[in-house]
């Protein structure tokens, strides 16, 4: 970075416990000392329970809409001016900052934009609406930056949930540039940023369409086959469409053993002794190789726990539809899950067929809190069946196809990592003053050619979409 941006000419200690080197005309404050005048306000949100909130009325935020210098638009509770009242309440306006107490990265910040209603947010978020001379865009960066961030979670207390007080976080010294100079900051960083952004949401956009062609490749090969010139029939399936004439579709357990595990749950224990247990967080790869809590054989005896052999092909049956496994090992598995032992089929293929048959399992659900799917709904499954000698080459296809779409996507992510990086470090060197911006001005187009790849180079969305259809 310091070969684009200059330093400030000179430097002094800061004073600061979490800060090096700062420019000799930067003064520090403690975040309290920020908001000292009649107008200003450093206060903690309200104590509004569960209990408290309703379907219409004064907007209630929580840290969740605190994002690392953005509001984040979710949720949507209110709260009455009756509870308002009752529970003397301080209401937050548009332009306030908040600062988030609660969830790392403990005292991220944001301006909170015009909601088009009256606003109040909870007890770990605080109000602050600093002084005049404090320039708020700027201060979000500032509470946005890695050695802020890294000071914090050191002051942070909590054993499941950290979280810094407001008397810490207030007492926090941060270092300041005059106003003009924070609002020449707060804009540098304003233009950068949005490139950067733009680049990630490009990125972000590719691994979506990557995703989706590689999930239509698959599906193709799965319920096509992979001669495009074999005569095809109407499989009698809405969802399935054709399917190449000389394949069957059969009902799954004609093809497959569905395995329900029992309704006791076991003893668990995290010593990796006696027999593996499975539940969806074990079911992020398209093999189970290995778990994190197992269960002894006295807790498997004592609960009457099945145990599923090798081989099978694990599936979701409250929610999640179409997430499936193969059990490397043996195991047993918990209430969401159900299983298909093959009989007449490559588990593999079926694997596949079971990912893709999401549409299925969520029109024959039963729902109550979550939708549900009975052994029956599982044996009932249209399974589309190719001779074994073709299964086994659409195994063979869908793996070379899951390797080189997921080699682009790790490339993707990669980038966006970087990008994100250097977001980051870009942030920080402003805010502490590391580079010198005052002269910078923003450019008079509207429009920059702005790249980046692993040469620091991208293709446009348009372009992208293309050289997806391209692969």
């Amino acid at each position: 970075m310091a070969d684009r941006y200059q330093a400030y000419p000179e430097y002094k200690d800061s004073g600061v416990e979490w800060l090096d080197t700062v420019p000799e005309h930067w003064e520090s404050v403690p975040i309290k000392y920020m908001a000292l005048g009649k107008e200003s306000l450093f206060l903690d949100g309200n104590w509004i329970e569960s209990k408290d909130i309703s379907e219409e009325g004064i907007r209630y935020i929580t840290t969740g809409n605190v994002g690392e210098g953005k509001y984040k638009e979710q949720g949507a509770g209110y709260i009455t001016d009756d509870k308002f009242q009752q529970l003397a309440c301080t209401e937050v306006y548009a332009g306030d900052v908040l600062i988030s107490r609660l969830n790392n990265p403990i005292g991220r910040a944001c301006v909170v934009p015009d909601l088009h209603s009256r606003i109040v947010t909870s007890v770990d978020n605080v109000i602050f609406r600093p002084d005049n001379q404090y320039v708020k865009e700027f201060l979000v960066y500032l509470f946005s930056s890695k050695d802020y961030f890294k000071h914090t979670s050191n002051l942070a207390r909590g054993a499941t949930m950290k979280r810094i007080s407001r008397g810490l976080l207030g007492n926090i010294r941060v270092i300041v540039p005059p106003p003009s100079e924070q609002n020449q900051i707060a804009n540098f960083l304003d233009h950068e940023t949005a490139k950067i952004d733009t680049l990630i949401e490009e990125q972000q956009s590719l691994i979506r369409l990557l995703k989706e062609k590689r999930q239509a490749v698959i599906s193709h090969a799965v319920t096509k086959g992979l001669n495009p010139q074999t005569p095809m029939k109407d499989s009698g399936v809405e969802w399935l469409g054709e399917v190449p004439e000389h394949w069957d579709v059969k009902r799954a357990k004609f093809v497959a053993d569905v395995f329900v595990p029992q309704r006791n749950k076991p003893e668990l224990n995290e010593n990796q002794d006696g027999i593996s247990w499975a539940t969806m967080d074990d079911m992020k790869s398209t093999c189970i190789t290995a778990t994190k809590l197992s269960v002894s054989t006295s807790a498997q005896i004592d609960a009457g726990s099945k145990v599923l052999k090798s081989g099978a092909v694990i599936a979701s049956c409250v929610g999640n539809f179409g997430v499936a496994s193969i059990n490397e090992i043996d195991v047993i598995i918990n209430q969401q899950l159900q299983a298909y032992i093959p009989q007449s089929i490559s588990a593999e293929y079926l694997r596949e067929v079971i990912s893709l048959s999401n549409v299925y399992f969520e029109l024959i659900g039963t729902a109550a809190t979550l939708v549900y799917v009975n052994q029956k709904g599982f044996e009932e499954l249209p399974v589309v069946v190719p001779p074994v000698s073709e299964q086994l080459k659409i195994n063979e296809t869908v793996l070379g196809v899951k390797d080189k779409y997921d080699q682009l996507i790790v490339l993707a992510d990669d980038q966006i990592n970087i990008l994100q990086e250097r977001r980051t470090a870009l942030i920080s060197a402003a805010v502490s003053g590391k580079i010198d911006v005052r002269n910078w001005v923003a450019p008079a187009t509207a429009s920059e050619n702005v790249s980046c790849n692993a040469n620091n180079s991208t293709a446009p969305v348009s372009h992208q979409e293309q050289a997806v259809e391209d692969i």
